[in-house]
């Protein structure tokens, strides 16, 4: 059984003594064990206690289990762009507690993070505030259980109490019963170094915390609930290994977001004392965006740090990296002449230790592991001993590490550096030893040591792997290996170069591949990669090409684009400074294939306009992705393109094309959607429908205006609407070939979620008015506008009306009932119901509704009535004549009119009538020249 909310430390020492020894042992031992954080290094004396240099970092409720298999460094370009106005952050120590509204407990949480983001420094704070006694005193037993020392014990077969005995000797004193009947929390830290096949569908049910089983059937069933049901579980992991835990068992996904660009500048100014240094060190970082990019990752901001602050220091000004290639080398070069002073005993010289390094760092990353267990470093020619050497020379590069399981694991400080390692390698092979390591693995017997390698070739092999990678896991490795054969970064690396070589010829063979490669890519995320190897390179040309078209705020079309210098306007636009709040494709070219090569603009815009475009259901297909992924996109109005439902069934993916959901992705959050005139009917209305029942959480406003839905549209949609978690809150269905049926599908939905309806110019009569009524009297309906214009309304509906808004007060401030027969009679009785209650309306469009002066005499005593709330009211198109002027006005004259605008009575050439100073409220009488007055 579980544990109640008002669970306190105190009723477990009253329950059993026993017990809460226990309890007070595992908070002791875990206290010492996270107490304190290494800083770039694994080794305890550069270590510094947590509480001391802690931050809180920045967590995210995704409200989706979305899952993206792209390589970190895009999602980091990706979230340069992203908004958060609609995030919801949450602190560590409330990642199992629910968000205001939510009644599900939240069981499970997997939180997402790229490598370096502040994960596991998240997890070990909310343990450490749990043993400090700072906070969570409700949960009993935390049990952290790092994938890393896992993976030890992955042919292990014991009971799930074995594993508990084995790894928290405290919990010995435990039985099965106790351990059942408190709250316990499982920490289960970096999922993506697992190396257990987590196989949810076909392992063995277990439900008995004492039956023995091997590791992967104990997780699956903790995990899935078989075991401890009651327990809480916190899982960490990079983000294209999140797919590993089905969904289903997923309570909430919560995201780690890394530095924001004033955190960024707050870190460095908080890491180096020297403000003027800096400060210069901020200039500079903020000059090249490719390292401004990568400072998202607080590691980064760290290795950043290192080097500038050391070079500047030394009026090396010259020689300041400027590429990421440069700082990564840099880094490289410092951590070498550190250990050349303090570990001269070494009988490996550095070339030798980091060829051995970059081998491991190499093969590991083909595989796809960032951390390594001895027999992967025996594999790559690195012994024990070695390895222990190694990470005690290169502390903040290459670490090693005991956990509980008191077994050594490895691994490099982050991904970036095993991947430049991995190039550095690769590099090293060819220009020492004449090989193409990505063709011919060192150790291969028929390796043609005769043949000469050239360098492009090397790098045709690197792209092509680049390219082949659906992950996009090469990308970074790629742009290292390429920015590694400048002459500059040559001379950095000239003591581990057997003999430098001229490769100005192969680089220009190589920038001509990657041109070739930008121009018929079709993926557009890999050719912004081939850009930043081009900056790598130093060539900038294209890119420079493109800007000269650029003007603030669009693009200066001065002649028609290549394929090419469309992908590097991408590049530009999506590494530029600031936001891309609006992005208007009228602006590039009204056609599909422009929509295409400049897709990624579109995600990384808050709001995309691509009405009048000329769109078919094929550019909808392309957007499929951008609504499936992590994005900016809030509002996309496709308005006037002939999308037809096949389109919409695109855009919504209801046909079979994984891994893109569009509309029913979970990830999308998309909240405006604009389909005026797009040929839709009711086949399209279904997959909406279907499309907002799967992902209900998002989409606030939805515009169907001008289509052809028909009733049996909207029933479709309806159905979908009144469902609790829809939080459609604006439907527009103007001109839509509605009638009365519609109004019946429609009044149960105003009662559920909708904010603001608008039906203007369809058959709805009065049967239609008094089925929406119906919904309108409901106490729940919150609706607050609702536009009626054109709807062949008469007295008769009015009336309907007008006693729905006696029964329901409360809500509804905005009424259109323009352009229809509403005489004198229905605006009697509409203000006589506005006169007798509460009512907020505030604005009221009566303009071309037949009316007189009889109408004026009813709109005045509205307005001296101790319930109005009018602000806003239009009755343009009226024959009020003069008579109907000055009777209006008598309600303008009184103390409790709030008019502020009043439309359709003042002509221009009486824009001077003393009825302007009548009411002193009135700010903005608007004077058209059509009135009947």
């Amino acid at each position: 059984m579980g544990i109640p909310i008002g669970f306190n430390e105190d009723d477990v020492t009253d329950k059993q003594g026993g017990c809460s020894v226990v309890h007070s042992k595992l908070k002791s031992c875990l206290r010492e064990k996270f107490q304190r954080v290494a800083q770039g290094t694994a080794r305890h004396a550069n270590s510094a206690f947590l509480n001391d240099i802690y931050t809180e970092l920045h967590i995210i409720d995704s409200r989706a289990a979305q899952i993206n298999n792209e390589h970190e460094v895009q999602l980091l370009e990706r979230g340069l762009k992203r908004v958060t106005t609609d995030d919801i952050p949450i602190k560590c120590n409330d990642v199992f507690m629910p968000l205001h509204g939510q009644d599900k407990p939240i069981r499970i949480v997997l939180t997402k993070g790229v490598a370096g983001i502040g994960k596991t420094v998240s997890v070990q704070k909310f343990i450490l505030d749990w043993a400090e006694g700072e906070a969570n005193q409700d949960i009993h037993f935390i049990f952290p259980l790092p994938f890393r020392e896992l993976n030890l014990m992955k042919d292990h077969k014991g009971s799930l109490m074995d594993l508990l005995h084995f790894f928290f000797a405290e919990t010995k004193a435990l039985n099965s019963s106790e351990i059942e009947n408190y709250k316990a929390v499982f920490i289960f830290d970096g999922l993506d170094e697992c190396r257990l096949p987590l196989d949810f569908h076909n392992n063995k049910t277990l439900c008995d915390v004492t039956e023995s089983a091997s590791l992967d059937v104990l997780l699956t069933n903790l995990i899935k609930g078989n075991l401890l049901p009651s327990a809480l579980i916190w899982i960490t992991s990079r983000p294209a290994a999140a797919s590993q835990i089905p969904p289903e068992y997923v309570s909430r996904v919560t995201e780690i977001r890394g530095f924001n660009d004033p955190q960024k500048e707050e870190y460095f100014r908080k890491r180096i004392s020297d403000q003027s240094m800096a400060s210069r060190i901020i200039s500079h970082i903020k000059s090249l965006r490719s390292l401004f990019i990568m400072c998202h990752i607080p590691v980064f901001c760290w290795m950043s740090a290192t080097v500038l602050e050391r070079m500047l220091g030394e009026s090396e000004g010259g020689k300041i990296p400027r590429t990421l290639t440069q700082m990564y080398t840099h880094f490289l070069l410092i951590q070498i002449k550190i250990i050349r002073e303090k570990y001269r005993e070494s009988k490996e010289t550095d070339k030798d230790i980091i060829f051995k390094l970059g081998r491991l760092a190499f093969e590991q990353l083909e595989k796809g592991n960032l951390i390594f267990y001895e027999e992967d470093l025996r594999e790559c020619g690195i012994e024990v001993r070695e390895a222990s050497v190694y990470s005690g020379v290169f502390t903040q590069i290459f670490r090693e590490e005991c956990g509980l399981y008191q077994r050594k694991v490895y691994c490099f400080v982050h991904l970036s550096i095993q991947e430049h390692l991995a190039a550095l390698y690769v590099f090293l092979s060819f220009c020492n030893n004449n090989t193409n390591v990505l063709e011919h693995q060192p150790n291969s017997e028929d390796r043609n040591q005769n043949k000469t390698v050239k360098l492009s070739d090397l790098h045709k092999s690197a792209v092509d792997k680049a390219r082949q990678s659906k992950t996009g896991h090469l990308d970074l490795f790629l742009r290292f290996l390429l920015g590694l054969s400048l002459e500059s970064n040559q001379i950095l690396l000239r003591d581990m170069l057997n003999h430098m070589s001229g490769f100005s010829q192969d680089r220009e063979v190589t920038i001509k591949i990657l041109k070739e490669e930008i121009k018929n890519v079709i993926c557009p995320q890999m050719a912004i990669n081939f850009f930043h190897c081009l900056n790598e390179l130093n060539d900038n040309l294209l890119v420079e090409e493109v800007q000269s078209h650029l003007r603030p705020g669009g693009l200066e079309l001065k002649k028609e684009l290549t394929k090419e210098e469309w992908s590097a306007l991408v590049f530009v636009s999506l590494t530029s400074e600031g936001e891309l709040d609006v992005f208007d494709l009228r602006e590039y070219g009204k056609s599909e294939t422009v929509l295409f090569r400049i897709l990624p603009i579109v995600g990384a815009s808050t709001k995309s306009l691509l009405r009048e475009c000329n769109l078919t259901w094929r550019g909808c297909a392309f957007l499929i992705c951008t609504l499936s992924e992590v994005s900016s996109l809030r509002e996309l109005d496709l308005s006037h393109n002939d999308l037809q439902d096949t389109g919409i069934k695109y855009l919504c993916s209801a046909q079979e094309t994984p891994p893109y959901a569009g509309l029913k992705d979970p990830v999308c959050r998309l909240e405006a959607l604009s389909l005026q005139n797009c040929a839709v009917t009711a086949e399209g209305c279904g997959y909406l429908a279907s499309a907002l029942r799967s992902n209900p959480s998002h989409l606030r406003m939805l515009d169907l205006s001008l289509n052809n839905l028909g009733d049996s549209g909207v029933k479709l949609l309806s159905a979908a609407i009144k469902d609790s978690h829809c939080k459609l809150e604006k439907l527009k269905l103007n001109h839509c070939n509605l009638t009365e049926e519609s109004c019946v599908a429609l009044s149960s939905a105003v009662v559920v979620n909708l904010k603001e309806l608008s039906l203007n110019q369809n058959d709805l009569r009065d049967a239609g008015m008094k089925q929406l009524s119906d919904g309108l009297r409901d106490p729940r309906c919150k609706l607050q506008t609702l536009s009626l214009s054109n709807c062949i309304i008469r007295a008769e509906g009015c009336g309907t009306l007008a006693s729905a808004l006696r029964s329901n007060p409360s809500h509804l401030t905005e009424l259109d009932l323009s352009s229809n027969e509403l005489r004198d009679d229905g605006v009697e009785l509409l203000c006589a119901a506005l006169m007798r209650t509460r009512c907020k309306l505030q604005a009221l469009k009566l303009n071309e509704c037949g009316l007189t002066e009889k109408s004026c005499t009813a709109l005045a005593s509205l307005l001296c009535s101790k319930f109005s709330t009018l602000r806003d009211l239009d009755l343009s198109r009226n024959d009020l004549k003069d008579s109907g002027v000055i009777r209006l006005s008598a309600g303008l004259r009184s103390s409790r009119c709030k008019l502020e605008t009043l439309s359709g009575i003042l002509s221009p050439e009486r824009h001077q009538s003393p009825l302007f100073n009548l009411c002193p409220t009135l700010q903005q009488p608007v004077m058209l020249g059509n009135e009947r007055t």
